[in-house]
């Protein structure tokens, strides 16, 4: 069973610091099941890969169960030995304890740097397929490669086995690499050699924390972890959710009350959607997205234009979407007025085919809302996959901050910012999406525009060019 991690990070050679892990001398480990080796098959500055080896002794496994109810022989030959397993995912938490806590002793902004990773794993059962394979990767950014296993090479009218070589490219941090791995490995080859119980919740959730409770496949992925144990994935599932909610529901709150008391002045607010109704008007849309949608704000202005005949809010708050469908009176509408509007719940970060086929797509205030080392995979999810005609971006101009009488500085107008651009800053952003994506960016001012800080607001206006 073998796993290899490389990285093109300069100096490469700086992922044996993140390991712990020397890459001159040969790494091996006691484990119940077997022995773990971690070598470095190449370790140069341009170029660095850690494998770690599993050798597992099958006759060890079983001496003394007398378990034989899937046949005197099933014990001792099956693909435990080489396919990517649970047993893999024991061995990363043994052998790679420091990287998956997070810590790099001495160079603890190394852990918390993102990198470009390639990992291979030669054999991994996944009898749902490729597509699941994909479903559980990509909304987390990475770029996937999955080659079926014949079943024999020379019988190839035989076909293919449920076994596949992957082979995984992203930028992540290591510690979210690694827990990416422990948790879909082995849902996708669907067992575990040990028993589940209680504390795999707690496994789960520690190693989920922050990813899981958004990604399309939250379900699926949390039932194959927890072997289908129904009270366990409810178990799951509720504390996943519940702190999801209470983070979200609480930022939603600070937001509204903070963002609206600096620029209640300016009348911002108003001013910003009527931008985005006016560009939404001369694009011709007729299919319109609001992804972060909030309460509703947005999708109220745009129910009112007779123009726009399909439109989606998107967000990943449940309370934020309860609040939007009071403001729009769902359950009052007129039938041919209810066809015309959906609400959902999604995160951004991940391909979502809700959202294709769409005229455009609006993110009004929300990219400041996500940490920079996700805009990565909100750009593969929107420009890359969804691929709206039109895009609709608008976020602050930490520029203009300068000018808010009640905003200290230095501090940005909400504490749940991640981040507020310069205009050359969201300008240079903007142009590197539209490069790698097949869109046209322009820019255009929101709010009194001031002689040197520029305008509050910048909005950016994306325009497929194959449209």
């Amino acid at each position: 069973m073998l796993l290899t991690i490389s990285t093109s990070h300069q100096p490469a050679t700086d992922l044996g610091f993140l390991l712990v892990k020397h890459p001159d001398r040969l790494h091996a480990f006691n484990l119940p099941f077997g022995k773990a080796s971690v070598f470095y098959p190449e370790a140069t500055e341009s170029r660095c890969t850690a494998a770690l080896m599993l050798d597992i002794d099958p006759i060890g496994l079983v001496r003394g169960r007398g378990d034989s109810r899937s046949g005197p022989l099933s014990q001792y030959v099956n693909d435990r030995p080489y396919a990517a397993s649970s047993f893999l995912t024991v061995a990363m938490k043994r052998v790679f304890s420091t990287a998956m806590a997070g810590t790099c002793k001495g160079r603890p902004d190394l852990a918390d740097t993102v990198l470009p990773f390639e990992v291979e794993i030669p054999a991994l059962r996944s009898r749902p397929g490729e597509e699941r394979i994909r479903a559980c990767f990509e909304p987390l950014g990475y770029a996937v490669e999955a080659t079926a296993i014949p079943l024999d090479e020379s019988f190839p009218q035989w076909g293919d086995s449920a076994y596949y070589s992957i082979r995984l490219v992203g930028q992540q941090r290591l510690q979210d690499l690694l827990a990416h791995l422990y948790v879909l490995l082995p849902a996708l080859d669907g067992d575990k050699h040990y028993f589940v119980g209680d504390d795999e919740v707690e496994k789960l959730l520690d190693k989920a924390k922050g990813w899981l409770s958004n990604h399309p496949e939250r379900d699926w992925i949390t039932g194959r972890y927890l072997k289908r144990k129904r009270s366990l994935i409810r178990e799951a599932l509720a504390q996943l959710m519940g702190e999801d909610e209470e983070q979200l529901e609480n930022s939603e709150v600070a937001r509204e009350a903070a963002e609206e008391r600096i620029e209640r002045p300016l009348s911002l607010n108003e001013q910003r959607m009527g931008s985005v109704l006016s560009v939404l008007r001369q694009a011709g849309a007729r299919r319109i997205v609001d992804l972060g949608c909030g309460e509703g704000r947005l999708l109220s202005l745009l129910m009112q234009e007779k123009q726009f005949d399909r439109i989606l809010g998107v967000d990943v708050s449940m309370r934020s979407l309860d609040i939007a469908s009071s403001r729009l009176k769902l359950d009052r509408l007129p039938p041919m007025q209810r066809e015309r509007i959906d609400l959902a719940q999604g995160a951004l970060t991940y391909r979502d085919q809700r959202l294709e086929g769409f005229d455009a797509a609006c993110l009004v205030e929300v990219i400041e809302h996500m940490d920079a080392p996700r805009l990565p995979a909100l750009e593969r999810a929107l420009f890359g996959y969804a691929r709206p005609k039109h895009v609709v971006v608008t976020t602050p101009n930490v520029e203009y901050n300068a000018l808010f009488e009640t905003l200290e500085a230095g501090r940005f107008r909400h504490p749940d910012h991640r981040f507020e651009w310069t205009r050359q800053e969201f300008e240079s952003w903007a142009a590197g999406v539209g490069e790698r994506r097949g869109y046209a960016a322009r820019f255009l001012p929101v709010g009194p525009v001031d002689e040197t800080y520029g305008a509050p607001t910048q909005m950016a206006i994306f325009e497929r060019v194959d449209a």
